[in-house]
């Protein structure tokens, strides 16, 4: 099996010699090895950033933007290779694992503006003969903790924009799934980018507790589940740190009656069942609204059946497995609590296989109709494919249980009333809104997060948002008077 070792000072490298396996969620068998780094891996990275972020943060923006637009060009030639690393240690398709690296690389041309993206703002005569301005310098050493669903995507939504404005940052990918992450490495390396400027430390939870405590890291970015985001947030703010956290979600898809119904249905199956429900923008619940409610039900179960599971290596796959045997059995119980409570199960994606992938990590397609707000596959996000249908008797109802949930990732609303999804747009509490859109994640030149138990930290990810995190605002203000005045001034000067 291929060894996986960190990516410290452009070259790959590991002190400790503990390794993890990387599973095949297709097969449930080892494929690669990933190193867990110790204390000496993490100093030298450390040391390896600090070093580079000195000569880095000098260079001109254009400079910078430069190199970045030659590593967009690497990930392009380089596309097909990138999506089988995520594919075969992920488990989603192929398609949809290049569609998630060139949601990425969205970043990394918009990163590619920062000349113009890192302009400040000027005043002329703030005062008489005093004139006022602003820069945004980088903070220093970033770090980013990402998680397993998008192990391309999610890390360009952080590193890019980081390194464009200046700052070196180490990388700490998920075990489950590492290969990409050091090839994207390798690749901004042969674009020109300094050694050290980007780092990959490998390890589990011990790593990311060094990075939250470390003095020498100024800022924390992460994706992942709501308590980690929370004790993320928690840890790393208390030791001085800026940071973003963005933690689970439960997505509700408003269907009006007025909706044309074939394209909600196709909009809830792509969104709850693609990527095996692995996203964080996933569709988890459809909120049937009025006399819509069993045609919706009707259709999304109909097509729900003949939906075709199978492994990445079947070109006709429409969804993968999940990612591990532990992911897999905690769906199992979420659906069985399901039952228990009441819903109405109409289809079971338990006990699942398929031939010659018998150890596999696969759950089919699973729909739930008339579940209720008190129920824990309403209350708990479940990050895998089950959908749940609630039944609302009006749009008034319906805004409340979007609004009322403890989440507040993304939502949308299917329908033909201009008015009616104005108002919705305008009134719910949630960060990302799409209307007749199933999955509204903003293109990379707007700002990606939620609202609630979704989001700690006062920042989105990428777009401008990301911009200002990874920068300190510096304020100017300059007189160059032809001779100074005697005697100092004891008032706030205003004029």
């Amino acid at each position: 099996m291929n060894k996986i070792r960190n990516y410290i000072n452009g070259k790959f490298s590991a002190n400790s010699t503990e390794y993890l396996n990387v599973i095949d969620p297709s097969k449930g068998e080892p494929i690669n090895q990933v190193v867990l780094s110790n204390n000496k891996d993490f100093k030298s990275t450390i040391e390896s950033s600090l070093k580079a972020f000195h000569n880095w943060s000098q260079e001109t923006p254009l400079k910078r933007s430069r190199v970045l637009f030659k590593y967009k060009n690497l990930i392009e030639k380089d596309i097909d290779n990138l999506a089988k690393l995520v594919s075969s240690e992920h488990g989603k398709t192929l398609e949809d694992s290049k569609g998630s690296i060139t949601r990425g690389l969205e970043v990394v041309e918009f990163a590619s503006g920062i000349p113009n993206l890192l302009k400040g703002e000027f005043s002329q005569n703030v005062g008489t003969n005093i004139d006022s301005w602003s820069i945004r310098q980088p903070l220093g050493i970033c770090a980013g903790i990402t998680p397993f669903n998008f192990p391309a995507m999610v890390p360009m939504w952080m590193y890019p924009i980081s390194i464009a404005c200046g700052n070196s940052f180490i990388l700490k990918p998920s075990e489950k799934n590492p290969s990409c992450s050091a090839r994207l490495a390798e690749l901004f390396s042969e674009a020109g980018l300094p050694d050290g400027v980007l780092n990959i430390l490998n390890g589990d939870k011990d790593v990311v507790n060094l990075l939250l405590e470390s003095k020498d890291i100024s800022s924390i970015s992460f994706v992942g589940s709501t308590p980690v985001a929370k004790y993320i947030y928690e840890k790393a703010a208390k030791e001085g740190k800026r940071v973003q956290a963005l933690g689970g979600a439960k997505n509700h898809l408003v269907v009006m009656p007025d909706a044309n119904i074939d394209q909600a249905v196709d909009g809830i199956m792509g969104a709850a069942f693609g990527s095996a429900g692995e996203r964080c923008m996933a569709v988890s619940v459809a909120v049937a609204v009025g006399n819509i409610a069993d045609k919706l039900v009707e259709n999304i179960h109909n097509k729900a059946q003949v939906l075709k599971v199978a492994p990445w290596t079947d070109s006709s796959a429409e969804m993968g497995p999940v990612i591990s045997k532990e992911h897999k059995i905690k769906i199992e119980n979420y659906i069985s609590s399901g039952i228990e409570e009441g819903a109405q199960l109409l289809l079971d994606g338990r006990n699942f296989k398929i031939q010659g992938y018998e150890n596999g990590n696969f759950i089919g397609p699973t729909l739930f109709d008339k579940v209720e707000k008190n129920m824990k596959i309403y209350k708990e996000e479940i990050f895998g494919p089950v959908l749940s249908v609630i039944r609302a008797k009006d749009y008034e109802e319906a805004l409340n249980l979007v609004n009322n949930h403890a989440f507040g990732n993304g939502t949308s609303i299917y329908t033909s009333d201009g008015e009616l999804s104005r108002h919705f747009t305008t009134n719910c509490k949630i960060g990302m809104v799409g209307v007749n859109v199933p999955i509204p994640v903003p293109m990379a030149f707007h700002s990606f997060g939620g609202w609630k138990d979704s989001l700690f930290g006062d920042h989105a990810m990428h777009g401008l948002e990301g911009v200002r995190f990874y920068t300190k605002l510096k304020t100017v203000t300059s007189r160059w008077p032809k001779s100074i005045k005697s005697g100092p001034e004891f008032i706030m000067p205003t004029n």
